[in-house]
């Protein structure tokens, strides 16, 4: 009923992060009897430094594998596969990090995707959520109402020059973890520093101009199949919130709220580093199916999603 509805941005943004490669950008195609050549598949690749258990690790995050649905019995994502190790390889590096919905052997942790109503009209019209059998439609609404404006002293989107500010606080916050990502400044810069209609982030500044805390979630829209009146789902994810001057439940709860402004309908965010101690509150649901995390070529024993600081597109 839904599809991921990716948008040439979304991509750029994700597959010019910094230290890529682009012969990690790998293709299949196929020439047709016409001369025409189409393509038929795709796997991609971007550097990333973990920390496991107080080691980092230097690997690459696999992302947007696909084949053509017509070429989906002939094996291409198998060559994919070790076609993308190969060129991996080559620059020396030899683990990945990598989410799946299948069950495979053995993800170093399984984590759940929660869903926050913010229009409930829609969401109930495309059949994106159910009303329990206790609530009418107008109990419903009152329920799910968020507040019309924020509630933190001192919050405004993110600049650029709010960089080491949040690369201070994000890497203190993300030492807690057992698997954790490192990013550099430049990497900051590159993931929040916010881009239109692609990543939203916002910082606490206090009176002496510290940067305390910080919010963010990233758009990534559905298309919505076989419905006559709506045929996009906005949807935003939960990114890093990062708590200082604030709980993580008043992020996540003004996150919300600033979803709301922006005319989104449905904000969700996966149970992993503090997220699950405030969906209860925060009127979240628990989504179908499970999120599986994956190491190539690394042991590493499972790991619960509280302990988990990793978020991949």
């Amino acid at each position: 009923m839904f599809r991921f509805d990716y948008s040439p941005e979304f991509l750029y943004w994700h597959l010019s992060a910094p230290g890529y490669l682009k012969q990690w950008h790998l293709s299949v195609f196929y020439k047709q009897k016409d001369g025409t050549s189409i393509m038929i598949g795709f796997i991609s690749a971007i550097p990333v430094h973990t920390y496991i258990h107080g080691k980092m690790v230097n690997k690459v995050e696999i992302n947007f594998l696909c084949v053509k649905q017509n070429f989906r019995s002939v094996r291409i994502a198998p060559v994919l596969i070790k076609e993308i190790t190969r060129r991996v390889n080559v620059e020396k590096i030899w683990q990945a990090v990598y989410t799946a919905g299948a069950l495979l052997p053995k993800p170093i942790a399984v984590t759940n995707y929660y869903h926050r109503n913010l229009n409930l009209k829609k969401l109930l019209d495309v059949k994106f959520t159910y009303l329990n059998p206790k609530l009418n439609f107008s109990r419903a609404k009152g329920l799910y109402k968020v507040a019309k404006e924020t509630t933190l002293k001192g919050l405004r989107p993110m600049e650029k020059k709010d960089v080491e500010g949040v690369y201070e606080i994000l890497e203190k916050y993300l030492s807690k973890f057992i698997v954790r990502p490192h990013y550099s400044k430049e990497e900051v810069e590159h993931w929040f520093v916010p881009r239109k209609n692609i990543v939203f982030s916002y910082v606490v500044e206090n009176d002496e101009g510290k940067i305390t805390d910080f919010i963010s979630f990233y758009l990534l829209p559905s298309s919505i199949l076989q419905h006559d009146e709506h045929k996009t789902l906005y949807a935003v994810y939960s990114f890093f919130n990062v708590p200082g001057q604030y709980t993580i439940k008043d992020l996540i709860r003004n996150a919300l709220i600033l979803a709301k402004q922006l005319n989104f309908d449905v904000y969700n965010a996966l149970n992993v580093m503090d997220n699950e101690e405030v969906f209860s509150d925060l009127l979240f649901g628990r989504g179908d199916g499970s999120l599986k995390y994956y190491f190539y070529n690394y042991s590493c024993p499972e790991v619960k999603p509280q302990e988990l600081g990793i978020v991949l597109m």
